[in-house]
């Protein structure tokens, strides 16, 4: 399943993404999750891949379950971040070997201490290890962009050559960091294209799942909360979990409203290894036919 096709024969094309589980009992409720948000016949589901292959063995069995017992569409990340050549070569290897065809290719974050020491030949940048691996295999490679800049960045117009490089290197696709605010993202597509880049640009939605997370979540990400936003955040009641969800639905679904209006190619759900606001949000715009 290459992604650079879906994009190019379908529209809009719905992708979710999720976290490997960490142990046994998230297994059992991760299938169980997976079953809930198959039945509504996402294009593909992505698993992500923690930065210094932290999740490496975890990864590649979810995308093995997910190709091999559940016969779904699954998209591979690789975070490149620390790993040596030898890695990073097993992981594509082992993700060839089993069928994969799309690999979201991304560096990974830094660890917040210095106990971590790169291996030899790791490499510095995503656009680094996009041009390794398209010189070296046959996968369609897709890669992150940041529609407020990436948070290391020094200006937005600066992140947008580093997509630029990724673009050139190999990457076939973009899919947005999350925003609250869609003109964050028309006017990232805009820039981009006007950079030359034509590649189809995804945008990331991040439905608020609770209060503390979606404050934590924006310092760490870079995806700013409108004045708005904050203030209806600070009149939710943190502890009333199922009205925080509600709210967060609501909002995603609007965002969602005015993205597929201007004709987006795709929606990309940051699931966060949970389902509710997936399903409502979908079956409501399947409702209302923008789906």
């Amino acid at each position: 399943m290459r992604v650079s096709s879906l994009y190019k024969y379908k529209q809009p094309v719905i992708s979710m993404e999720f976290f490997p589980p960490r142990n046994q009992v998230a297994s059992e409720k991760f299938s169980g999750l997976i079953d809930t948000l198959s039945s509504l016949g996402p294009d593909y589901l992505s698993i992500t891949f923690g930065a210094g292959g932290s999740t490496k063995d975890g990864s590649y069995q979810t995308v093995k379950e997910l190709m091999v017992k559940k016969n779904l569409p699954t998209v591979a990340y690789i975070a490149g971040y620390g790993l040596g050549l030898d890695a990073i070569r097993e992981v594509l290897d082992q993700y060839r070997d089993l069928g994969v065809e799309t690999i979201f290719v991304i560096r990974g974050d830094k660890p917040k201490t210095d106990d971590m020491i790169p291996q030899p030949g790791s490499f510095s940048y995503a656009s680094e290890l996009i041009s390794f691996i398209k010189s070296h295999y046959d996968f369609t490679l897709g890669c992150a962009g940041y529609p407020e800049g990436h948070i290391e960045a020094k200006s937005i117009d600066t992140d947008i050559q580093y997509l630029k490089q990724k673009i050139k290197n190999g990457a076939e696709y973009v899919v947005a960091q999350y925003f609250y605010d869609n003109d964050y993202f028309f006017n990232y597509v805009k820039k981009c294209k006007d950079q030359g880049i034509n590649v189809p640009i995804i945008p990331g939605i991040m439905p608020i799942y609770s209060v503390k997370m979606t404050r934590m979540l924006s310092k760490i990400c870079g995806s700013s909360l409108t004045e708005e936003l904050d203030k209806k955040l600070a009149a939710l009641d943190p502890e009333d979990n199922d009205g925080v969800i509600k709210f967060g639905i609501e909002l995603a679904t609007e965002q969602c409203r005015g993205l597929l209006k201007t004709g987006v190619q795709g929606l990309h759900f940051y699931t966060m290894d949970r389902s509710r606001s997936a399903v409502e949000i979908i079956n409501q715009l399947r409702k209302e036919h923008l789906l």
